[in-house]
């Protein structure tokens, strides 16, 4: 019986770790939507960037530093959706690994289920 037990704890255990790999996909989704409302905002400045090279009244030297700077945060985003896809590939990999643990929880209680049936059949002879 201690084996069905410890079965079945494996089983609460990897539920709990599949819950905080669940946990770890939606954080690395929510990185990617923030990353990508990153790279919209510097859309926008390389824009604004572009309008003032366009209006000297505004100063290319400053119109410049903003494309700069703009070229900068996109090489963010783009390390940090990377970032946010390793975050994601992790998290399906512990999916994978605890469903793996279940699958090997349910078959060691298949295994003990006809263990306790073998020992039935055989009293029954």
């Amino acid at each position: 019986m201690n084996g069905l037990k410890n079965s079945i704890n494996g089983i609460v255990n990897v539920i709990f770790s599949l819950k905080n790999a669940i946990n770890g996909l939606n954080n690395g989704m929510n990185g990617l939507n923030n990353t990508i409302n990153g790279i919209n905002i510097s859309i926008d400045g390389i824009n604004n960037a572009i309008y003032g090279i366009n209006n000297p009244n505004f100063g290319i030297n400053n119109a410049i530093y903003g494309i700069n700077n703009a070229i900068n945060s996109l090489q963010n985003s783009i390390n940090r959706i990377n970032n946010a896809l390793y975050c994601i590939d992790n998290a399906i990999n512990g999916i994978n690994n605890a469903l793996y643990c279940i699958n090997n929880a349910i078959n060691g209680i298949n295994g003990i289920r006809n263990s306790i049936n073998s020992q039935i059949s055989f009293k029954n002879l």
